[in-house]
């Protein structure tokens, strides 16, 4: 009589061998589709709606500053504020700002220097008076004022 063996169980680890592979292609895969977000913006922004606008090719020559009412009421209060970069900003702070963004600048592109301001569309003429002066000031003439596209 033949003797009859029983046959092992097959081996049902699980292979780990690519899964070096798959995590690196989903780094590499998040790394290539997240957008960094250059500022907080400590202020509300309802642009106003416009009928022409002008899109820009050379974004790195512009330095943007933010007018708003701010959304941190009980810290910054309820007046419009100023804010470049991460900081909010009094209006006679916007000469030094604007030297600053200036030097960060290559020399022969100093003078192609542009200021895109957007100024929500509820905050009144006073701030936005304030902040032009301040730009002639600086010798800031590039001024660009920030919209969206009007809906027909």
């Amino acid at each position: 009589m033949a003797k009859f063996t029983k046959k092992s169980k097959a081996s049902t680890a699980i292979s780990v061998a690519s899964l070096p592979d798959i995590v690196f292609i989903l780094l590499f895969f998040f790394m290539v589709t997240t957008v960094m977000r250059e500022q907080d913006i400590l202020v509300e922004q309802k642009l106003p709606a416009a009928s022409q606008l002008q899109k820009l090719q050379k974004k790195t020559l512009i330095s943007y500053v933010y007018i708003g009412n701010p959304k941190n009421v009980a810290l910054y209060g309820t007046e419009p504020k100023i804010q470049a970069n991460d900081a909010l900003l009094n209006p006679s702070d916007l000469v030094q700002w604007v030297n600053q963004e200036r030097d960060l600048l290559p020399e022969n592109e100093r003078g192609l220097m542009t200021i895109s301001m957007k100024a929500d569309k509820e905050v009144k003429m006073g701030p936005i008076s304030d902040v032009q002066t301040e730009l002639r000031e600086a010798d800031a003439r590039r001024v660009l004022y920030a919209a969206t596209k009007k809906v027909d």
